[in-house]
């Protein structure tokens, strides 16, 4: 998933599993990133996005939507009772999903309404932004000779400025690093952050990345028979 240095949404369709997670674990849930939102605050920190440089005592909330939109509206939903804007970067040749489709425009247009920016997760080396998407870009699944390029036109989420390996913690496959920031965020251990999570690894449970990817995979069976049936096809 991407670079490496519940409940359900309103709006959102398809079923969120319930899951619970004490704070003290640092557990991948809903439950533990409203903690780390809330430890960020404590530590003093100021959430932006990526239409400026990263200084002193800012958070840059970054999401990259690998497989599920569900997911992502159920992050987004946590975020904005948080009182927290981020963006979240959308795929336009995602295998999982389709921007196209009522769902995807209904996504897009719920994750705006919860006050969070949206980016492109592109494909190298195709990065067309167009009406949906804020100027801002993340590689999906990077090489390392273009991984921080500039991108003309927009920002490279990667790129210098954004991007330093010190102040950069990232969720991918289900692993920190780092271990998880959220001592750190509390304590203003760091100057400044871009903060990397894939929503689906925090929405369905499971206490390793194959379970977790499992859970989807169960929720993303049912919301499809509903399809079917709203398709009026015939399931008996």
């Amino acid at each position: 998933m991407s670079e490496d240095a519940g409940r359900p949404a309103s709006g959102g369709g398809g079923h969120i599993p319930p899951h619970g997670g004490e704070a003290t674990n640092c557990a991948f849930t809903l439950d533990h990133y409203r903690e780390l939102l809330d430890a960020a605050r404590a530590g003093g920190y100021r959430f932006a996005h990526f239409d400026e440089l990263p200084g002193r005592g800012v958070v840059l909330l970054r999401h990259d939507v690998d497989l599920s939109l569900e997911a992502a509206l159920a992050m987004a939903a946590v975020e904005a009772d948080a009182d927290v804007s981020s963006t979240y970067f959308l795929m336009t040749e995602s295998v999982f999903y389709n921007l196209a489709s009522t769902e995807g425009v209904s996504a897009i247009a719920r994750l705006r309404e919860l006050g969070h920016r949206v980016g492109l997760h592109a494909v190298y080396p195709r990065a067309v932004l167009d009406e949906r998407f804020d100027p801002v870009v993340a590689w999906h699944n990077p090489d390392p000779e273009y991984m921080s390029a500039p991108i003309a036109g927009a920002v490279n989420v990667m790129q210098d400025g954004y991007f330093d390996p010190p102040t950069y913690r990232s969720d991918s496959n289900r692993r920190w690093r780092f271990g998880c920031p959220h001592a750190e965020l509390q304590s203003a251990g760091f100057p400044w952050l871009q903060l990397l999570t894939h929503p689906e690894i925090w929405v369905y449970p499971g206490t390793t990345m194959g379970a977790t990817m499992r859970a989807m995979l169960d929720a993303e069976r049912a919301r499809r028979l509903v399809q079917l049936a709203a398709d009026r096809i015939d399931l008996s």
